[in-house]
């Protein structure tokens, strides 16, 4: 599925928001420090921020997640003059007051306009979302970000705690892709998923990267993929096995379970509970199925480490037996039951 096919399904801010903060390449964490902060202006309703005040809640945001992971991969070299590099050696400063410091300020002052505020609208292969969230106008110290009617709505709507809960979601992940020891096994291997605490974790060292709703529900347009309407952030919300998980006991009552591991991130998706709890243990209708493609197709669409784990559950979940979509992967599981 590409971003066009994605944004297809729900042509809206919505949308364009999800495809920028889900789909975006992650050189860095730069993006979602912003995000983070124009939600937060949009909630309450400015229309116009100067760009220091705008920095200030960006730079915080990030500083007090760089305090837990790095926030570029280790294998970078940051210069004296880098963002990074100056948020790094402020960070001490600025937790201890709340607030940053006036170098760290004028760094992101410095650097926003030409860099983030410049590539949050872009996805790789320079295609830009359909929707725009802000304009930079003014110059010097008058330069100021103003919100755009569909950022304002965004932050308002109904759907609004979900955006930033995807957000900090993918944040984590991406995050935890950077970290030394812990980066590479996911890149290469994927992600676990981890029942008792509903999260998803590295394989190696069982670590949690994030919660597997907030990881996934982006990619359903925040629906429940089984009616397919909004899932509310009040709302009781389960993880469903679109497949039930009791086939593999009961195939192994009799024989043994020859299809592919239905624990595994392909096979979940966010829903109602009461929607979960009537589906029960039946099988999932065709609807259920296009509607699991769909959300598959769409992380493929994403940078590791979601991709890498539904790559590799698409060429080796089903033994010797590589299918190249998820319609024929899912079509050949549904046949094994």
């Amino acid at each position: 599925m590409s971003g066009r096919d994605f944004y297809a399904q729900d042509a809206s801010a919505r949308a364009s928001w999800r495809l920028a903060v889900l789909m975006g390449a992650n050189s860095r964490t730069y993006k979602f420090a912003l995000g983070q902060a124009l939600l937060e202006f949009g909630r309450g309703g400015q229309e116009a921020i100067p760009l220091a005040e705008f920095a200030a809640a960006y730079s915080l945001g990030l500083v007090r997640h760089s305090a837990q992971n790095p926030q570029a991969p280790q294998a970078e070299k940051l210069g004296e003059r880098d963002f990074l590099t100056v948020a790094a050696q402020e960070s001490a400063a600025t937790l201890e007051t709340g607030r940053p410091t006036e170098r760290l300020l004028a760094a992101a002052v410095r650097s926003m306009p030409t860099m983030v505020m410049q590539k949050f609208h872009n996805l790789r292969g320079d295609t830009a979302v359909p929707h725009t969230f802000y304009q930079l106008t003014g110059t010097g110290r008058h330069r100021t970000v103003r919100l755009t009617p569909d950022l304002l709505q965004l932050a308002k709507s109904e759907q609004a705690a979900a955006l930033a809960a995807e957000l900090g979601a993918r944040w984590n992940i991406v995050e935890t892709s950077f970290a030394a020891g812990i980066g590479r096994s996911l890149i290469e291997e994927g992600v676990l998923v981890d029942w008792d605490t509903l999260q998803l974790t590295d394989k190696r060292r069982r670590r949690s990267v994030t919660g597997i709703v907030e990881a996934t529900v982006g990619f359903q347009h925040g629906r429940c993929l089984i009616c397919d309407d909004v899932l509310g952030m009040s709302d009781d919300i389960a993880v469903d096995h679109v497949f039930p998980f009791s086939l593999m006991r009961r195939f192994e009552s009799v024989g043994s379970w020859h299809g592919p591991d239905l624990d595994a991130l392909w096979n979940l998706a966010p829903a109602h509970a009461n929607c979960n709890g009537t589906k029960s243990d039946r099988l999932p209708s065709p609807l259920e199925l296009a509607r699991l493609a769909a959300r598959n197709k769409a992380i493929m669409q994403s940078p590791h480490p979601l991709r890498r784990t539904l790559q590799l559950s698409l060429s080796n979940a089903l033994p010797g037996r590589r299918l190249p979509s998820w319609s024929g992967f899912l079509n050949a599981v549904r046949m094994t039951v």
